[in-house]
This record gives structure tokens, sequence and C-alpha cells, in this order.
């Protein structure tokens, strides 16, 4: 395993739970995960992010068993785990739809795996208390389904999968059909568990803030392929690809030439005579031609026209919207390029449609990016 093509970031510290290597899958004659490599370490709580469509769900089905894939091999704590069956793997999934039994009681739903396995009466009642206490639902075995909000749905759901203790729980856009609040709510939950049981997540989601939030490390994949793996904030601050920094928030692509390489980073020229300074330089030469990434939030504004400043952009404010405890202002630069800025509502004064003003970013906060937009 120690050759495998992986994207940066790909390998943990620590033994690995689940491994893939070079796993492929075709769906109705169309590829939708293409040679994907990765390591999920123990212990881990680990995100597969991306856009409908982009093979997140099929890479997890072919990590439980639902789907074989077509190529590649897929290990659970180092063993092949080719031609075993889903209930044989030592992994288990929560779905999106919960998939209760609607004629069976909470209890019941959680001890059905158990029975199956025709464990004594006795272990299957401690463990069905053990799992509902874990999930805060101790007291509700005797509920049905439908007498429960879909939040404690989702905690039954939950408690169903880990009742057998496998050392790898898989989540399936688990939080998908639950409101705002509420999904905010079962995240912080649902880490406070896995901290708890330091039982192996991965967890399959489209959402970016969710992602970030909750996992340990992220994994971004782009038709098929993961594009990029870190920590949430590797990812976030440190995109790889235009697509990841579209895809992880806000980002202004601006396109540019590189004219100056040295120790101090990079100068990209983005057009109109303006230049940034982006401190991160490996990888680029001069010449090349580049997009930068700028994160609205990172982004200063100082009022004026530049005369008397020795760095930013100069730009023209074109729109000023109130967001709530921020404010997000539009400025047009002189190749007509828009830039968006994310500044606290309580910063004064407020710039107005019209201002003339110099746009100011860390070389620290310019991303370099060699790969031209994908979306």
């Amino acid at each position: 395993m120690a050759d495998d093509p992986l994207v940066p970031g790909a390998t943990p510290r620590g033994d690995p739970a689940v491994e893939l290597a070079l796993v492929s899958k075709s769906l109705g004659g169309k590829l939708v995960v293409d040679r994907v490599s990765l390591r999920i370490a123990r212990g881990e709580f680990f995100a597969l992010l991306g856009p409908s469509g982009c093979g997140k769900t099929t890479t997890l089905r072919m990590i439980s068993g639902l789907e074989e894939p077509d190529a590649g091999r897929v290990l659970l704590g180092g063993r092949d785990a080719a031609g075993v069956p889903p209930y044989r793997r030592d992994a288990n999934t929560v779905f999106q739809s919960y998939a209760l039994f609607p004629h069976l009681s909470v209890g019941r739903n959680v001890a059905f795996g158990l029975e199956v396995q025709k464990l004594p009466a006795e272990e299957v009642a401690a463990r069905v208390h053990e799992a509902l206490d874990l999930v805060q639902l101790d007291g509700l075995d005797a509920r049905m389904p439908h007498q429960l909000s879909g939040g404690l749905q989702q905690r039954v759901a939950v408690a169903r999968a880990l009742v057998r203790r496998p050392s790898v729980l898989l989540l399936d856009e688990p939080l998908g059909a639950l409101d705002l609040q509420l999904r905010k709510e079962m995240q912080i939950e649902l880490k406070r568990l896995q901290r708890r049981l330091g039982t192996t997540f991965v967890h399959v989601t489209h959402d970016q803030e969710e992602a970030l939030a909750m996992a340990d490390r992220v994994a971004v994949m782009d038709r098929g392929r993961i594009v990029q793996v870190g920590t949430p904030e590797d990812v976030y601050e440190r995109p790889a690809t235009a697509f990841v920094a579209r895809f992880l928030g806000d980002a202004n692509l601006l396109p540019g030439t590189v004219r100056a390489v040295d120790a101090a980073g990079a100068v990209i020229d983005v057009g109109g005579g303006a230049t940034l300074r982006a401190a991160d330089a490996r990888g680029v030469a001069v010449g090349a031609a580049v997009e930068v990434a700028l994160r609205p939030e990172r982004i200063s504004i100082s009022r004026g026209d530049g005369a008397t400043h020795g760095d930013g952009l100069s730009a023209t404010v074109e729109e000023v919207t109130f967001v709530g405890a921020d404010v997000r202002v539009l400025a047009r630069l002189p190749s007509g390029a828009v830039v968006a800025v994310r500044r606290p509502a309580e910063e004064s004064p407020r710039p107005r449609p019209g201002d003339a003003v110099r746009l100011v970013a860390p070389p620290a906060a310019v991303r370099v990016l060699a790969e031209p937009s994908s979306i």
C-alpha cells in the first residue's frame, strides 16, 4: 500500500481503519468513482465532501459492501473486504432516510441486528439500553418511530448502527432531512458521541459548513476523484484548486500572471496594472498563467484611490449589502473584475456605492492556483 498514489494529505497518522486503493466504479455505463486512493485512521472523524453526483455516496457504499468496486481494493482494519457482504463487515451505515422499521418500537428497531445474530436476550437488552443511553434516548424504547421527531428518529438510527459496536460508522447525509437549527444541534451531538466512543466515523455530506465543523479531516471530491484532503483549516485556507476554493465558501478568483518570485513569495499581475503578493510561491514560475483565490473576509478596505498607499488594489464600490453580522461589499477593479468583500457590520465608516477604495489582503491570504477554474 505504500506506493499507492495519494493526493496530499490523504495519509493519516496512526493505523488505518479504512483503506481505498485505486478504487473505481461505473454505474449505468458512467464512471462515477475514478481511481480513488485514501486512508482513514482509527478513531478519526472523516468527511467526504462534494456536490451531488461527485461519487461520494458510491464511495461510501463500496466501503459498506452495498456496492463492489469494478477495480481496486477496499480494506477494513487491514483486511481485504472483497466479497464480504455488508452484514459481515465491521462497519454499519446510517442513512439520510433513517430506514427505521415503522411497525417496530424504538427498542426493537435498535435490537433488530442483534436478534438476527441470535444473541442471548439478556445481552440484547443490555446492549440496547447502552446504545439508547449513548444517544440520550434512554426510557424511550417503547415509543414507535412515528411518535418521534426527525431529530429523535435520527438518534434511533445512530443507536441501531452503534449497537453492533462496529469499528467504522458510515453516515450518508444523516442530517439532510433536518431543519437548520436541529441540524446544527445534531452536528454537536454526533461529534460529542464520536469523541466519547473513539469509533471511526466516515461522513458523506454536500454541506461545506457541516464538514468543516465536524471532521478531523475532509476529502473534497469532484467528478469521481478526490482533489484535496486535509484538515478543515487546510482545505479552506489553502485550497488546492479553483473548484475547492469556490466549493468551500465564498472565494474571489482573479486570473493573473506571475511577474516575480523571490524569498518573500510571488508577485501576481491581476490586470489593469494591479498586483498582489502571495506568500506561498511553491510550484509557480515567472510568466505562468494562474488564478488567485481571495476569501472575502480576509480583505480589508481603506478609503481613497491609493495615491498615498503602497499596496492593495484600487477599486470602486458598486454595492453594499447588510447581511446580519457582516456587510457584503462588491467593488470593481480597473480590469473590470468584481471583488466581493465581507467586513464586520460594526466597522465604521461603512463604504458607500461610488466610493474609491483600496482593497488590501495580507500575502498569507493570497492563494495562487495553477489549475484553471472548472466550475
